[in-house]
C-alpha cells in the first residue's frame, strides 16, 4: 500500500529518472513517487538511438528501460508529454504545464540536456536535424535509409560521438557522408591527436569524407529543401540532409529560476550537486546528464554525459533521498560502436591533465589498449577491440598507483600484477 503523507517526484522521464523509481521501490519507500516527463514516450535508453536502433538492428521496443505496465505496477505514477514549468522550493511544489501543481517532500532533478543549435542560417529547413530524442531517431533512421537508396548526402556538423556513430549508421544504409570538424582530427578534446588519427583512419576505410579545420557557416537550401552545406574556409558541400552534432547543453532552466546553486562553465555548467547528489537545497537532488558532481576521486566537478552515469547516478540520489549515506564516486565509463569497432572508456583525462599517452598492443590493427597518465598515475583507459578489462583498468584508476609506462605497454605484463 502507497503511503500518500510522503511524496517523492522525479522530473525527467530518462534513465536516470526511470532507475531512480525504481531504486526508490526497490529500497521498500512506500511514499507516493510521481515521475513527470516531457515526452509522451516512457522512459527510454538513449545510446540505441545512435547505435543499434538506428542503424536497424534493434527494434524500437528494445530501447525502453521498462515495459510501461511495470510503472502501474510499481505504483509509479507517470506524468508524460507535460514539461516542467515552475519549481517553488518553499512551496514545496512544482507546476506542470497544464497548471497542474504536485507538492513534493523530495524532489529529484533528472532534466538531462539539450542539443546544441547551429547559430548559421537555414537551420530552419526540413532536412536539419539533431539527435537527442527518440522522436529525432525515429525521423532519421527513415532518413538514413532513404538516402540510401537515393544515393543521397549527409552532411554532419561535428565529429564527436554522436557525429561518428551517425556517420557509420547512416555508411551502413549505402548514404554518402562528410562530416565537418573545427579539430584537426575526431574526438579531439576526449583522446586527444594521438589517437583522433585513428577514427579518422575508421571512418575514411568505409568511405566517410573529413573537412578538418572549418566550420558550417550557412545551410542552402531552396523552396524548404537542403541543397548543400557552406564552411567558413569557402567550401561547399552537396547535402540532402544535415545532422548538427556539437554537443549538448544541460537543461538548468527550472533549477536556475528556483536559485539553486549551478556550476561554472568551466567545470561544464549543470546543477552543482555534492558528493550525494545533493543540490543547494536539502530536500532537492539531481543526477544525470544535468548534474555536476563534486567528485571524490578526481578531486573537482565533473558533468558526465554518458549512458552509465544515468545507470548509476539515479539510484544513488534515490538512496540519498531516503536518507542514506552515499558518496557518488564511480569512474565515469562509456562504451561506443562504431563499424567493427567496439571501444570502452573509463576515467577522465581532458586536454591539458596528461602528459603521456600509453599505448597496449596493436593500435594499427584496432586492438590495444591506450593509458592516459600524469606523472605515472593511470588518469583514464581505453580499450579498443579488447573486452573484460574494465573492471582492472577501473581499478588502476581508482588505486592512484605510480605504474612504469614501459610496463603498462607491455602485453606480457598482466594487468591484473599491477594494482
Amino acid at each position: 500500500m502507497v503511503d500518500a503523507h510522503r511524496t517523492f517526484v522525479i522530473v525527467g522521464g530518462g534513465l536516470a529518472g526511470a532507475k531512480a523509481a525504481e531504486e526508490l521501490r526497490t529500497q521498500g519507500f512506500d511514499g507516493r513517487v510521481i515521475l513527470i516527463g516531457d515526452e509522451r514516450d516512457h522512459p527510454y535508453e538513449r545510446p540505441p538511438l545512435s547505435k543499434g536502433y538506428l542503424s536497424g538492428k534493434a527494434d524500437r521496443d528494445t530501447v525502453f528501460v521498462q515495459e510501461k505496465a511495470w510503472y502501474a505496477g510499481a505504483d509509479v505514477e507517470l506524468h508524460l508529454g507535460q514539461p516542467v514549468t515552475s519549481l517553488d522550493r518553499y512551496a514545496r511544489s512544482v507546476q506542470l504545464g497544464d497548471n497542474t501543481v504536485i507538492h513534493y517532500d523530495k524532489l529529484l532533478l533528472a532534466t538531462g540536456a539539450e542539443p546544441r543549435r547551429l547559430p548559421v542560417p537555414g537551420t530552419d529547413l526540413v532536412g536539419v536535424h539533431h539527435l537527442r530524442r527518440l522522436a529525432h531517431a525515429d525521423r532519421l533512421r527513415g532518413v538514413l535509409s532513404a538516402l540510401g537508396r537515393d544515393n543521397g548526402h549527409l552532411v554532419i556538423a561535428g565529429a564527436g560521438w554522436i557525429g561518428l556513430e551517425v556517420a557509420a549508421a547512416a555508411r551502413s544504409y549505402g548514404a554518402e557522408v562528410t562530416v565537418v570538424e573545427p579539430e584537426p582530427t575526431p574526438l579531439h578534446g576526449v583522446v586527444g591527436p594521438e589517437l583522433g588519427q585513428i577514427f579518422t583512419d575508421l571512418h575514411a576505410d568505409h568511405g566517410v569524407r573529413f573537412h578538418f579545420g572549418a566550420r558550417l557557416t550557412e545551410i542552402v537550401g531552396q523552396d524548404g529543401v537542403v541543397l548543400a552545406a557552406r564552411t567558413d574556409d569557402g567550401e561547399e558541400h552537396p547535402a540532402h540532409h544535415v545532422l548538427a552534432a556539437i554537443g549538448a547543453a544541460p537543461r538548468t532552466g527550472l533549477a536556475e529560476a528556483a536559485g539553486l546553486e549551478l556550476a561554472d562553465r568551466a567545470h561544464g555548467g549543470g546543477i552543482a550537486v555534492d558528493a550525494s547528489l545533493r543540490t543547494s537545497d536539502p530536500h532537492i537532488h539531481a543526477a544525470g546528464d544535468v548534474a555536476s558532481v563534486e567528485h571524490p576521486l578526481f578531486g573537482t566537478r565533473l558533468r558526465v554525459e554518458h549512458w552509465a552515469n544515468a545507470l548509476n547516478g539515479g539510484p544513488a540520489a534515490a538512496r540519498a533521498m531516503l536518507g542514506q549515506e552515499v558518496t557518488y564516486d564511480r569512474v565515469p565509463y562509456f562504451f561506443s560502436d562504431q563499424y567493427d569497432l567496439g571501444l570502452e572508456y573509463s576515467g577522465w583525462a581532458p586536454p591539458g591533465s596528461y602528459d603521456q599517452v600509453v599505448i597496449r598492443g596493436d593500435a594499427r590493427k584496432r586492438e590495444f589498449l591506450a593509458f592516459w597518465l600524469r606523472g605515472r598515475r593511470v588518469l583514464a583507459a581505453m580499450n579498443v577491440n579488447v573486452w573484460d578489462v574494465t573492471e582492472t583498468v577501473q581499478q588502476l584508476i581508482r588505486s592512484r598507483a605510480q605504474i612504469d609506462p614501459d610496463t603498462l605497454a607491455d602485453p606480457s605484463v598482466a594487468l591484473t600484477s599491477l594494482l
